[in-house]
């Protein structure tokens, strides 16, 4: 049974970028933006974005846990700030279907990728059950748990390739925006 775990998680892990794809298709066809769908779901994705940007800064990967910054309040900053950019593009295209199809891939995409990351992180880091007894998976805690404060970087945002998020953000408001224009 783990090994069948594992190898569905590693499967998950790689669809990721293909089934982004097929939800940007969804997104182009479903969307029915309004200017007031829009005021109200950018706002919110660029919240999820603007947590995935100060993440992204204060992570170095597979060399020290990150436990300060986002990751005293949750685990997986950047998986909640991808939701949280779902959920605003989700309320921008006013689309109940899309919010049910973002729903089941992050269901059956993101969370076996978040618990092959867990493995992983427990893997490499001794003190990992420590961190993840005290500090929820997803949802964050309301006060912070760990170090004050976590040295943001725009340098680690880059190497972090985080700008890649910002794009993809761009893009799709840019096609709702296309959208709401030609009607």
């Amino acid at each position: 049974m783990l090994q069948f775990a594992k190898t569905y998680a590693d499967t998950v892990a790689r669809l990721r970028v293909p089934c982004g794809f097929l939800l940007v298709a969804a997104f182009a066809w479903f969307s029915k933006p309004t200017v007031e769908s829009l005021a109200w779901g950018i706002p919110v994705s660029l919240a999820g974005l603007a947590l995935r940007a100060w993440a992204a800064g204060c992570l170095y990967k597979d060399r020290e846990l990150a436990t300060a910054g986002p990751y005293a309040y949750t685990r997986n900053p950047l998986y909640l700030g991808t939701l949280i950019v779902a959920a605003g593009l989700v309320i921008a295209s006013r689309s109940l279907g899309l919010g049910v199809l973002f729903a089941v891939v992050f269901g059956l995409i993101y969370l076996p990728a978040i618990q092959l990351e867990q493995q992983h992180l427990q893997d490499l880091f001794p003190q990992y059950a420590s961190y993840a007894a005290r500090v929820p998976m997803l949802a964050p805690r309301l006060t912070r748990s760990g170090p004050k404060r976590q040295i943001f970087t725009w340098a680690q945002y880059k190497r972090n390739r985080e700008y890649q998020a910002a794009m993809g953000f761009a893009a799709g408001a840019a096609l709702l925006a296309a959208k709401l224009m030609l009607g």
